[in-house]
């Protein structure tokens, strides 16, 4: 027997980043003198590995620029964090849906455009880091869609596709999850429309943490 594993994404999902994510992107870009991006833009690219989210911000740009702006990122939000200005708060129900599932012997993991240290102190901050068995970002993968970050997470926990869940809340999560052959949940309640994600191939859409529970009871 496959062991239950449900994949989370972070940001739009587990917590809400935004602010953080778009003062970040309007500062990298004011650095390379560029006019702030509108924020809607930004949000289109949450979950998107950092040059990746680039290229789709800057499409007719060189590579360099790509590069050298993800880098600026970086460092635009590492002196965020160092001003203690980064506020990345869980959304509400996510910690009571983190128990359930915990007690109902599902194996918890992460799949995020995040780097390990930001994922790492994002999840240490709510006391959560213990909870996860697998977390798998962009530093060792290629960018969502690409499925690699589900594979690793299986492999880590001895479970297979159709013992498996991937929780987001962009269409990349939810094409990550049909391309890795998961079941794939969409979240209303972060940076995609509940439209984009049902166009993406969700199997379900859910309006808050508690109807993911439900859910699962509903199917068992």
């Amino acid at each position: 027997m496959s062991n239950r594993l449900a994949i989370f994404d972070c940001d739009g999902t587990l917590v809400d980043s935004q602010a953080n994510i778009c003062l970040a992107m309007e500062d990298c870009f004011a650095r390379a003198g560029l006019p702030a991006p509108p924020r809607e833009r930004t949000r289109r690219v949450v979950g998107l590995s950092l040059v990746e989210a680039m290229q789709a911000m800057l499409p007719e740009a060189e590579g360099d620029l790509h590069l050298a702006l993800a880098e600026d990122y970086k460092r635009a939000f590492h002196r965020l964090r160092g001003q203690g200005l980064v506020e990345e708060p869980l959304y509400d129900g996510i910690a009571d849906l983190i128990e359930e599932l915990d007690r109902d012997d599902w194996l918890l993991g992460v799949a995020t455009g995040k780097s390990d240290r930001g994922l790492r102190l994002c999840l240490e901050r709510h006391g959560l880091h213990p909870k996860f068995v697998t977390l798998q970002t962009a530093d060792r993968h290629p960018s969502k869609p690409h499925p690699s970050m589900i594979e690793q997470a299986m492999a880590d926990a001895g479970a297979a596709p159709e013992t498996t869940l991937m929780i987001g809340d962009t269409s990349f999560d939810m094409a990550m999850a049909r391309t890795a052959g998961v079941t794939a949940i969409g979240v209303a309640w972060g940076y995609h429309e509940a439209v984009e994600l049902e166009r993406a191939g969700a199997h379900y859409i859910a309006t808050n943490p508690a109807d993911i529970t439900a859910y699962l009871k509903a199917l068992a």
